[in-house]
């Protein structure tokens, strides 16, 4: 399959659920297991179709959660290069622990310190949530170690960061692993906008309400706007969703909220018509474009990679709520490391109040601490943009890959 209006060429492998794809599985593990076994055998005849039609692959390029295709291109003596999709601070917690090097305390005292090496001195509610949520998604788990499972065989370790935003756990974590951070892989022209064609990922989960939301915003003054979103998968408890909803209220600023249809019902009855001076409910939004706005004044949102590195290089502050998985240390980063935003604490429940929200809104918006936020946010928004310009850290390093495979 060709890629309309691009010169590359796009071709599939399989999972082993051509028709009924993920839903299909009877479980995550058994979706796994065959996406291995089947996967590894349709890369293979891919690669061999590529070879026999005079037009040989050089170089696996593979998602660190798919190690198998490393075992594929080795198999045929090329080189393999894993892209890992996370922070290098969360790709070192997973790394440490899957060789045995880190120990996780017990969730009782949740205060006392965790060390990693690489990395400043962690709480236990600082790490990835699998670690102090027991039996919490144990498939999902298992994969995210599995990333280092023949990590040793890799020729280049590709991290979607930049190397000024990380500075210490990449130095640290390249004495062990040929390590090349060329992030943050958001469109040009967002960032250096060197390529003029590059707007937009090319894929929504969701059709995105475009014109609706760039006109609500066009008409709202400069960094007045709250950003509310928790990207595809996360599902807030209806309790939740009402303290946020009320929180947002009570901050009586501008939101943009992006509400899946799936979570609807879970705000409160009469909320949209209470709030319609101020508020703008969407299902999906284009989400850089939201975030690169003038209107933009902080991003509420679950802290995932990809929310938390896009808000990084448009100069977004942020308030995070995470859920699950990386995000709780994202949002460590985010409020104590990078120091561009917030981190909302929560109440006995596990919940942030509307008290709380309220608070971390005005903070950004109207507090002296806000002003030092944006300051933090806009530095590292020019980093970002030299990192991937050119002759930037990332972009020498996405130059040194590309010219080891051509030479050879």
């Amino acid at each position: 399959m060709q890629a309309e209006s691009s010169s590359v060429g796009v071709e599939t492998i399989s999972d082993g659920y051509d028709e009924g794809g993920f839903a299909a599985a009877e479980s995550i593990d058994a979706y796994l297991i065959s996406f291995a076994e089947v996967g590894s055998l349709t890369l293979t005849e891919l690669i061999m179709k590529h070879e026999n039609a005079g037009y040989p692959v050089s170089c696996v390029v593979y998602d660190s959660f798919l190690p198998w295709a490393l075992d594929v291109a080795k198999e045929f003596g090329m080189f393999g290069a894993t892209f890992f999709t996370q922070a290098c601070a969360v790709n070192n917690i997973y790394y440490y622990f899957h060789v045995g090097q880190l120990e996780i305390p017990d969730a009782d005292p949740p205060n006392l310190s965790v060390t990693v090496p690489g990395l400043p001195s962690l709480k236990l509610p600082d790490l990835p949530s699998f670690f102090y949520v027991a039996g919490q998604y144990p498939a999902y788990f298992q994969m995210v170690l599995n990333q280092y499972s023949n990590v040793e065989k890799a020729d280049w370790i590709l991290v979607n960061t930049f190397k000024e935003l990380e500075v210490e756990v990449v130095e640290w974590m390249a004495k062990l692993f040929p390590i090349r951070t060329i992030g943050p892989t958001i469109p040009s022209m967002y960032l250096d906008k060197r390529l003029k064609d590059d707007t937009d990922y090319g894929l929504n989960l969701y059709k995105p309400d475009s014109s609706i939301c760039m006109n609500w915003l066009n008409d709202k003054p400069i960094g007045s706007v709250v950003y509310i979103a928790f990207g595809s998968l996360a599902q807030l408890e209806v309790e939740q969703m009402e303290e946020l909803a009320w929180g947002l209220k009570g901050a009586n600023t501008y939101f943009l909220w992006v509400v899946r249809a799936s979570e609807e019902s879970k705000l409160p009855a009469k909320l949209k018509e209470e709030t319609a001076d101020k508020g703008l409910f969407v299902t999906w939004s284009p989400q850089l474009d939201v975030l690169a706005h003038k209107a933009m004044g902080c991003f509420v949102t679950h802290c995932g990679w990809n929310s938390t590195i896009e808000a990084l290089c448009l100069g977004v502050p942020m308030i995070g709520i995470p859920q699950w998985t990386d995000q709780p240390t994202n949002a460590k980063f985010v409020q104590d490391i990078w120091e561009v935003g917030l981190k909302a604490s929560v109440n006995e429940k596990g919940m942030v109040t509307r008290e709380e929200l309220e608070r971390c809104i005005r903070q950004i918006l109207e507090g002296d601490r806000g002003i030092e936020i944006k300051k933090k946010a806009t530095m590292l928004k020019e980093l970002a943009q030299k990192a991937v310009d050119e002759g930037g850290s990332s972009d020498k390093n996405i130059d040194e890959f590309v010219s080891k495979i051509i030479q050879t």
